[in-house]
């Protein structure tokens, strides 16, 4: 699973078919890096603000006949400032999977819910709420479910007349999950914190709520737990990354005992 950050292109491509191709763009420090895409089979491009999505841009070169851009797992928070000044137009059957539902402003926003995470200071976050806020160009956009995602991607995207979606749900959709989760004994899922954000659009919110849905028994951990996921069961990994590997065979084997 996916949600718009990264990964999305992998599970894409993975379930529907398709090809790698590659682009040269820049970093969040403008240093030139080689980002990938994939193209399915039906002619859409899938691009990752986590690889750049400023290779939107090149996708079009490649021959894609419409784009999937997904927006998560970002290191800015600027509304897509060195987005638009490379990418001016998108194909007319532009989706956004964003990986949270947050608007753009205020104590969901981009700036105050997102840059702690990003290592914003408070006084920095002022500042970049105030540089988001006094934009023009997002103004419109900035009460859209996802105008808030990959520090304000999304509403960048939609002034460029993309339309946003939850990610998580139109990677659900591609993979078959709901499917999938008929007759299943147990569903695992997880991400490095589970808090809040969780319920606003990430994989672990969407998979304990269709697991739910399906009478399914769902685990959710997180390398952090502060917030649980009912009736999801959640399970504080040592949050310790370089005890990741081990804390996931230790949590697989309980998992096993436990079957």
């Amino acid at each position: 699973m996916a949600d718009g950050g990264e990964g999305t292109a992998e599970v894409l491509r993975t379930s529907l078919g398709g090809e790698w191709r590659t682009a040269s763009v820049s970093d969040p420090f403008g240093r030139p890096v080689e980002a990938r895409f994939a193209l399915l089979p039906d002619g859409r491009a899938v691009v990752e603000a986590a690889g750049s999505a400023s290779s939107s841009s090149q996708s079009q070169d490649a021959g894609a006949s419409g784009l999937v851009v997904g927006l998560g797992d970002s290191a800015t928070v600027d509304g897509g400032a060195g987005l638009r000044e490379v990418v001016e137009a998108l194909p007319a059957q532009t989706l956004v999977a964003c990986d949270v539902a947050n608007p753009l402003l205020g104590p969901r926003g981009a700036a105050r819910a997102f840059g702690p995470q990003k290592g914003a200071s408070p006084a920095q976050v002022d500042e970049l709420e105030r540089r988001l806020s006094s934009d023009p160009a997002l103004e419109p956009y900035a009460d859209l479910a996802g105008a808030g995602a990959a520090g304000g991607l999304g509403a960048a995207l939609a002034s460029l007349g993309a339309t946003l979606v939850p990610g998580s749900e139109l990677v659900a959709e591609a993979i078959g999950l709901r499917e999938r989760l008929r007759g299943a004994a147990l569903v695992v899922t997880g991400e490095g914190t589970v808090d809040g954000a969780s319920r606003e659009g990430k994989v672990t919110g969407l998979a304990a709520s269709l697991a739910a849905e399906a009478g399914v028994r769902c685990v959710v951990f997180g390398g952090r737990v502060e917030a649980d996921l009912p009736p999801a069961e959640t399970v504080a990994l040592s949050g310790d990354p370089s005890r990741a590997e081990a804390d996931l065979e230790e949590l697989g084997e309980r998992l096993g005992r436990d079957a």
